[in-house]
């Protein structure tokens, strides 16, 4: 990674080209690739040329968000293509990954910083006397930033042409058509190189703007046609298939003329204004250039992470920021009219852009607060881009805040009326997020299930609950479905209630759907092995359920099923990744043995399979927490057992349960099982149910097989993250460290299975069976031989982590005995 202006991609490039006779070097420039058709133009390229002439591919890209899917990919199609590697096990691909950030957060990466060691500057400045040689005066800005470490005073004297020229030029409060094209392109230029990293122009679009009559552009030097600005610029061939570009000579020079332009009058608005009334378009095809769209979206639209400090020091990305940084640079340094008004701009002068209404619309309901204008341009924005849900969140959201900010002043009719707005809109996106994995229009299908419209959708309920009870307690009877809306109209005073008695019947189904789906979705997963979830999506969801749900009353002496159930609710334990979620919410000891009961109950009576399975669950969570019970599931476990399979339509946790209960003791193959068909129904169910809305999602493991036996053998991942924080005091476990098994207390709580890795392919030895299952880090099957790990099982089947080679009998006695004399 590497600061913005510091040269990280320049350097990269130069590794490429230095390196381009050692390995074949490529760089990914699609800025949304399909990651598995890149994996196999990767796989083409390392297998290109005649047999025993594989070379590996160095592969440059600027997307660290897609690494991870890329590395799985290309394994992926090493294997499918049975690629067998060389004795010297050449890498297939080296991803090199070249990220422009200008908040660095602390990690392992290697950046590329904005400031010099004091080593670095005296080398620098040795350097320059060489350059100085070789090329006179020549101003390198480049170079003399970084020799005077980035020093505001070079860079104030690099533009002191362009201050004084200003100057004489431009009388106060001017406007930037006053100023001659040169000095206008210079202000262009630094507008984009300013706010938008590796952006530029095409030269012929500069010498057009310039109003060249050579039209043909040829033999005509950039630089003298900019004069005197021409040393605050470069043009430069990205590669010889393409034609020239034009940027500024540094993104600080570029940030300082956009400084000078300010105190001079000429805005950041007028400006981007006159940019975007410049350059729209082709003179003679009458289109935009692609290149240049994606960097006036990156102007406009881009939000940059804001980071805060974590308790250990460290600094971690969280919400991006409200607007891109030339918004808010223009609505601190002007006003919020002239935000809104660029973005307006913007929308008429790119008609079918779904981006730049949508940022207008949020701009008006975040910052103007006034939510006609919102709806209309979040409408225009939806018109834009019909199938896009995330497009489609906007109205949504629209509506949800035209509540929390104004529904203190609403009577009810009027808070139902913006609530049946909200929930169409909510319901629709989530109808597009469900499809959106399908290719269609030819787009690359999104590789993130959009689950914003849900939680929109209970963060309104929330609001709508709260707003409707504090005017009139009868609400709560309502929405809770104590009592029908019908029945009460005369206590709550308006018979034009009744208009909505369809939505509010439907409402506290629809809040336990979405919370059942968040359970779900935060239970079983988590956005990638490095990264947690924001805690206020549970904290959210779990308000608003527990608030649909209704108060529980206490058990009379004899309940019945629905008085336990509605406990259960109340408790948020009502389904079957309900009872794992309460590992994740620390419950109790108590609070489990008082669910595991519960279910107890309700299964006793029942009988179905869902019910068994939650009271089992629940039972071996309460072991996990050291409870003790009079009696035990052992009779429902056999009976599970003998039934040998599952109906293929059962839920994937009745198969994980299924899995857990019938894996061997002692690695021993008993011959009563097929653990390899339960494992392949475990899966298909899982790709049936959840693979839609996990899809680019790490899966959490649930379940590791420990040393105990029966049902003390299974130990959830929550008791393993109690012993490593107790030693290491860590906010986040990183699995694609596996650094866990790395705690003592975690390796003696585990069992240690054995294996073998063979084209790329990880074998788990049963017995005298080898079965096939998942590694954890795709990277640990690089290489065939014999290994051990630890067995854990995530929803969609058993998944090995801490893969190791295994120590041979011969290798192990070479460590015992002593070296010979």
């Amino acid at each position: 990674m590497s600061k913005a202006g510091s040269g990280g991609t320049t350097m990269a490039m130069q590794v490429l080209w230095d390196l381009r006779k050692t390995f074949r070097c490529a760089v990914l420039t699609d800025s949304s690739p399909d990651t598995t058709k890149v994996a196999q133009e990767v796989v083409d390229l390392f297998i290109a040329g005649s047999k025993g002439h594989q070379n590996t591919v160095l592969l440059l890209l600027n997307d660290e968000q897609i690494l991870d899917k890329l590395q799985e990919n290309i394994m992926m199609t090493i294997k499918e293509r049975k690629i067998n590697k060389t004795e010297e096990d050449m890498p297939v691909a080296i991803l090199l990954s070249c990220v422009r950030k200008d908040v660095l957060l602390q990690s392992e990466n290697v950046f590329l910083r904005r400031d010099l060691s004091e080593n670095e500057q005296q080398r620098f400045t040795e350097k320059k006397n060489e350059i100085t040689a070789n090329y006179g005066n020549k101003r390198l800005h480049g170079f003399y930033i970084m020799q005077t470490n980035f020093s505001q005073n070079y860079i104030n004297k690099a533009c002191q042409e362009f201050r004084s020229r200003l100057n004489s030029q431009l009388p106060p409060q001017a406007r930037l058509v006053q100023l001659p094209p040169q000095a206008r392109l210079i202000a262009f230029l630094s507008l984009l190189n300013a706010y938008v990293s590796g952006s530029y122009l095409l030269e012929s679009q500069c010498l057009d703007f310039l109003q060249h009559e050579n039209n043909t552009h040829e033999n005509i030097s950039m630089e003298k046609e900019m004069h005197p600005y021409s040393d605050l610029i470069v043009t430069f061939h990205q590669d010889e298939r393409t034609e020239r570009k034009v940027r500024m000579a540094h993104s600080l020079l570029a940030k300082c003329c956009i400084s000078l332009l300010a105190e001079r009058g000429v805005t950041r608005s007028h400006i981007a204004k006159e940019f975007l009334n410049t350059f729209p378009r082709h003179k003679e095809h009458e289109e935009f250039p692609p290149c240049l769209l994606g960097f006036i979206k990156d102007l406009l639209t881009k939000r940059e992470p804001k980071t805060k400090k974590t308790p250990y020091g460290s600094e971690v990305e969280q919400d991006k920021e409200r607007f891109s940084k030339l918004i808010l640079d223009i609505q601190e340094n002007e006003d919020d009219d002239q935000s809104a008004s660029l973005l307006e701009v913007a929308s008429e002068i790119f008609p079918r852009n779904p981006f730049f209404p949508q940022a207008l619309a949020r701009f008006y309901y975040i910052e103007l607060k006034s939510y006609v204008p919102a709806e209309h341009w979040a409408n225009k924005a939806k018109s834009r881009d019909p199938q896009n849900s995330f497009i489609a969140d906007t109205l949504g959201q629209v509506h949800k805040n035209h509540l929390k900010n104004s529904g203190e002043g609403f009577n009810p009719s009027k808070l139902l009326e913006v609530a049946k707005k909200a929930t169409e809109a909510f319901k629709d996106e989530e109808r597009l997020a469900r499809i959106e994995h399908q290719t269609c229009d030819n787009r690359v299908p999104s590789r993130m299930f959009n689950c914003r419209g849900q939680f929109g959708f209970l963060q309104f309920c929330n609001l709508l609950y709260n707003l409707l009870v504090k005017k009139n307690k009868i609400w709560e009877a309502v929405l809770t479905q104590n009592v029908s809306l019908d029945s009460v109209l005369n206590q709550l005073g308006d018979d034009t209630y009744q208009s909505f008695n369809d939505l509010v019947n439907r409402l506290k189904g629809e809040v336990e759907k979405k919370a059942e789906f968040f359970v779900e979705y935060l239970t079983y997963s988590k956005p990638s092995m490095e990264k947690d979830d924001p805690g206020y999506l549970s904290k959210d969801t779990s308000e608003c359920q527990r608030k649909y749900i209704g108060d529980s009353p206490p058990l009379p002496v004899e309940p019945n099923v629905d008085q336990y159930m509605h406990k259960l609710q109340d408790n948020l334990a009502a389904t079957s990744a309900g009872v794992l979620a309460c590992m994740d919410r620390e419950y109790t000891g108590n609070q489990l043995k008082h669910i595991t009961t519960w279910w107890e109950k309700i299964c006793s009576s029942t009988k179905s399979d869902s019910d068994v399975a939650n009271f089992i669950l629940a039972y071996v969570l309460s072991k996990n927490l050291d409870q003790t019970f009079s009696s035990s599931p052992e009779d429902l476990i056999q009976g599970l057992k003998q039934r040998r399979s599952l109906d293929h339509k059962a839920p994937p946790e009745q198969h994980l349960l299924a899995l857990l209960l019938c894996w061997p003791t002692d690695n021993e193959d008993n011959g009563l099982f097929d653990l390899s068909q339960l494992i392949q129904e475990m899966r298909s169910s899982y790709e049936n149910v959840y693979l839609n809305f996990f899809r680019s999602r790490y899966l959490l493991p649930l379940f590791f097989i420990g040393k105990g036996q029966d049902l003390d053998r299974l130990v959830h991942r929550k008791v393993l993250e109690k012993f490593y924080e107790n030693q290491f005091d860590a906010d986040c476990i990183n699995w694609k460290k596996e650094n866990i098994f790395k705690n003592h207390e975690v390796k003696e709580c585990l069992l240690k299975f054995e294996g073998k890795v063979k084209d790329y392919t990880l074998f788990l030895t049963i017995g005298s069976k080898q079965i096939e299952i998942e590694a954890n880090l795709q990277r640990s099957l690089w290489k065939e031989r014999q290994v051990s790990f630890f067995l854990g099982f995530t929803i969609r089947g058993p998944v090995a982590f801490n893969v190791q080679t295994k120590t041979t009998d011969r290798e192990l006695s070479k460590l015992e005995s002593p070296k010979e004399a």
